[in-house]
């Protein structure tokens, strides 16, 4: 499976993400990949914030290599599934992605854990590290759901 984590500028909740699910792809020992992207050009090239970088090596995760890039409209023949971070970067990637946007890949990361409630990541950007400890949990939790719902209850 190949996953793309997404959200507005790839430094802050879908680096996390990203790294996240890394880690707990190497634990379930499975074959999948995982990238992230954001929909806006302000921090391409950048790497992630550097409290998402502090909050997830509290975690024993290293985030620091990563690069922050934008999705691109071939992204979707390459992920299987894209999770946006919330609603806003849905319409931000099917604006990016146009004809490529496949609605039928795209998800809200939190609706892995509370279905049909598109509940958002919030961006921890302008806010103190505990905003950052607070995405960090949100999202540990609902790529513990993924693992468990794709790896070993296949639909």
């Amino acid at each position: 499976m190949k996953i793309l984590m997404v959200c507005l500028g790839n430094i802050c909740r879908s680096p996390l993400a990203e790294g996240i699910m890394e880690f707990k792809i190497e634990q379930a020992h499975l074959n999948w990949q995982v990238d992230s992207a954001g929909t806006n050009g302000y921090h391409v090239g950048e790497a992630p914030h550097r409290l998402s970088q502090k909050v997830a090596q509290m975690h024993g995760i290293d985030i620091s290599r990563q690069r922050a890039r934008n999705i691109i409209p071939a992204d979707f023949d390459h992920f299987d599934i894209v999770y946006a971070m919330a609603e806003d970067v849905i319409e931000e990637i099917r604006w990016r992605t146009g004809k490529n946007f496949n609605d039928a890949k795209v998800k809200l990361l939190m609706n892995e854990l509370y279905p049909g409630r598109n509940i958002d990541v919030p961006d921890p950007w302008y806010g103190p590290e505990s905003g950052y400890r607070e995405v960090f949990d949100m999202i540990n939790r609902a790529c513990d759901k993924i693992v468990e719902h794709y790896a070993f209850h296949k639909k």
